[in-house]
């Protein structure tokens, strides 16, 4: 049965249905219908108590998330993280964002150019679903340059690096159900293998990922053939894997014939400049990367480079999804690396990092960090509770955390993923850690 201030609320807005229900969720959190760290009620609830379908909810869940109302856990559900009156005045520990660098003639300029090119492609560049032939040699060229050579023969171009794991793990879900990771891991990673219906096997690490021989027993024991890895600013933990345990890995792999997919969206911030696990077994590994990391999160257009035998099928899969990823942000994209905007992004971003990697640390009082040369997250470890304690009281004074088991496979061990690149400026970012210390040292105070 629909609710009735649900349906007066779509009924009193303008708009397309799926922004109306957003409007009017927004509406019910600022009103304390539903309010912070509660949950809210399920996509099918929804749908019967405003008479929608469960598209029109999924679409309007999805703007709340991205204006920071909402946030989805896999497997517990979507959880309101503030009014939006009060949102609007945080500081974001949460989105692993980096912030917009590039100057704006810059941004126009390869608009401009983008945008000409994208009205001189046949049928608007609809029907080469990997991209054009130009935007992979443009790709695999900047690739080339700053991580792995690439054929542009052997790319697939899509929606970001979220869309090349999950065509990834499709890919490879008759092969196997179960994926290997470290017991904490990227949560868009979580939520394509729930979408497929596959598993995750925590494997022991130390601050340099999987250990090899947990790694052996663990993929011996269970049958899984799947190994997901982050091996740049790892995804919450924060460190970097040097080349002798990418070689140990990929033994590991090679013995149990098991694939590797290599999420390399961090690159830009590689210290010790191993070769990436494509680079080292081409034939094995699933290779994806993305321009919202490095570059500017303007731009969602990714890179896939599967095993080359797996492109054909892997192009059927990306077809049925999205027909190919969207000309114009491909286009932008090239105009963009052409014009060495990557090159300007990269170099900022770097500096960036280090000098905040270097504060974080001196605030936190850490005394030593997984990447001194610098990240774009720090990990921050501390027993579960304390954690889960520490993100609702920072969020009541103005610092939005992403939930500490936001990442875990299995049970969460504890820690916090401070992402330290996505305030707007260093003295946010300043400011936010100071709180965040205040709270730690005063945990039962009420801290002003």
């Amino acid at each position: 049965m629909a609710d009735t201030w649900l349906t007066n609320a779509l009924a009193g807005l303008d708009g397309p249905l799926h922004e109306r229900l957003a409007q009017a969720i927004a509406a019910a959190i600022e009103e304390g219908r539903f309010k912070a760290e509660e949950r809210l009620p399920t996509h099918r609830d929804l749908s019967r108590r405003a008479s929608v379908s469960i598209g029109t909810v999924t679409k309007a869940i999805d703007l709340l998330a991205a204006r920071g109302l909402v946030r989805g856990q896999v497997g517990r559900g979507t959880f309101v993280l503030g009014t939006p009156s009060a949102m609007r005045g945080m500081i974001d520990l949460s989105l692993n964002v980096p912030p917009l660098l590039i100057p704006e003639s810059i941004m126009l300029a390869a608009g401009e150019r983008a945008l000409r090119r994208v009205l001189r492609l046949p049928g608007g560049g609809l029907y080469d679903l990997r991209g054009t032939p130009e935007q992979r040699h443009t790709f695999a060229h900047w690739l080339s340059r700053t991580r792995v050579a690439l054929d542009p023969d052997h790319l697939l171009l899509c929606m970001g690096a979220q869309q090349a794991i999950h065509l990834s793990f499709s890919d490879l879900r008759p092969h196997s159900t179960l994926i290997a990771s470290e017991s904490e891991t990227f949560s868009g990673a979580l939520a394509a293998a729930a979408d497929l219906g596959m598993q995750w096997l925590p494997v022991e690490h130390d601050d340099e990922g999987m250990l090899p021989d947990r790694l052996d027993a663990a993929l011996a024991s269970s049958g899984c053939r799947i190994i997901y890895t982050i091996p740049v600013c790892q995804n919450p933990l924060g460190f970097e894997v040097g080349r002798a345990r990418r070689e140990a890995i990929l033994d590991v792999a090679r013995r149990h014939d098991a694939y590797i997919v290599e999420d390399d969206v961090y690159g830009i911030y590689a210290h010790e400049q191993s070769p990436t696990y494509k680079a080292l077994s081409p034939a094995r590994v699933y290779y994806a990367t993305s321009l919202s990391k490095c570059l500017t999160p303007l731009v969602r257009a990714g890179v896939l480079a599967p095993p080359a035998e797996r492109l054909n099928g892997m192009s059927r899969r990306l077809r049925a999804q999205v027909f190919g990823a969207p000309p114009t942000a491909l286009e932008l994209g090239c105009a963009l690396i052409e014009l060495e905007a990557d090159r300007q992004a990269a170099d900022a971003l770097t500096r960036e990092a280090r000098a905040r990697t270097r504060l974080a640390q001196e605030i936190l009082r850490l005394p030593t960090v997984p990447m001194p040369s610098g990240a774009p997250h720090l990990w921050l470890p501390m027993p579960a509770a304390e954690a889960e304690k520490l993100a609702r009281r920072a969020g009541e004074h103005g610092i939005r955390l992403t939930p500490p088991d936001a990442g875990s496979v299995g049970a969460h061990p504890g820690g916090l993923r401070l992402s330290i690149l996505a305030p707007a400026t260093r003295g946010d970012m300043e400011q936010a850690l100071r709180q965040l210390v205040r709270l730690l040292d005063n945990p039962d105070e009420v801290v002003v």
